[in-house]
């Protein structure tokens, strides 16, 4: 079992930036990928970014990309994400997630909300 928790919403305006980070614990030793995804009012859950904990690898979805950057912190076994730039449509519930040894995990989301 794999236990995430996130933090790091809040209310900003467009152009702000906000951290997200999301605290891993558990059976982590067979991860293989941990990433961001978000589900806005009466929309899908949507993917937002992934590292794969094999090499290193980062996704990014098409628009988040370039204001979005993904990170971890292999001491504290957590994954960040920076979000620059921020737009009104990026508000949205946002989920950490994990990969492991084929079951996938969740966490209980951060509210991300951009308003002027």
């Amino acid at each position: 079992q794999v236990h995430l928790v996130e933090s790091g919403g809040g209310l900003v305006q467009p152009g702000d930036s906000l951290r997200l980070s999301c605290a891993a614990s558990g059976r982590t030793a067979n991860t293989y990928s941990m990433g961001w995804s978000r589900q806005a009012p009466g929309e899908e859950r949507e993917f937002v970014a992934s590292w794969r904990w094999t090499d290193g690898k980062t996704y990014y979805s098409d628009s988040v990309k370039g204001r979005f950057t993904i990170s971890r912190d292999n001491a504290r076994n957590t994954l960040s994400l920076q979000m620059n730039s921020l737009k009104p449509e990026d508000t949205a519930v946002y989920y950490c997630t994990s990969n492991n040894a084929g079951v996938r995990y969740w966490g209980q989301g951060t509210q991300v909300t951009v308003s002027s």
